[in-house]
C-alpha cells in the first residue's frame, strides 16, 4: 500500500515512520473493482464447497507472493489459494459466504 502523509514530502521525512501502524476510515478507501475485495471484508465469511459442505469461516488471509491464501476454520484449518475461477468460485459479501472448489480432506 502506498500512502502520502501530510508533512512528509520525501523519503527522508517518512523514514522515521517505517514500521508504524496507520489507520484510516473505511470511507477513505477507494472503491474496489468488480471481483476484487478488501481482506477485511472476507474475514468472518462462511466457506463451503461447491457441493455445499461447510469448511468453516475465514480466520485471516496470508500473503504468499504467488497469491493470497484464505485461512479457513479453527480447529481444522484449510489453506485455500484465493484464485478466482479456479479455487474460489464465488464471493457473496451480502450473503456472508464464499463457495470454493476444494476437497474438505485436503
Amino acid at each position: 500500500m502506498i500512502a502520502r502523509l501530510e508533512g512528509c514530502s520525501d523519503r527522508d521525512q517518512a523514514a522515521p515512520l517505517v514500521g508504524s501502524n496507520l489507520a484510516i476510515r473505511r470511507s477513505q478507501l477507494p472503491p474496489v473493482p468488480p471481483a476484487s475485495f478488501y481482506w477485511v471484508d472476507l474475514v468472518g465469511l462462511k466457506v463451503e464447497t461447491t457441493d455445499r459442505r461447510p469448511l468453516g469461516t475465514v480466520q485471516r488471509l496470508l500473503e504468499t507472493g504467488a497469491n493470497d491464501v484464505l485461512v479457513v476454520g479453527e480447529r481444522e484449518q484449510h489453506l485455500i489459494p484465493f484464485v478466482m475461477g479456479q479455487y474460489v468460485i464465488s464471493v457473496d459479501l451480502d450473503g456472508g459466504r464464499i463457495v470454493v472448489d476444494w476437497d474438505p480432506e485436503f
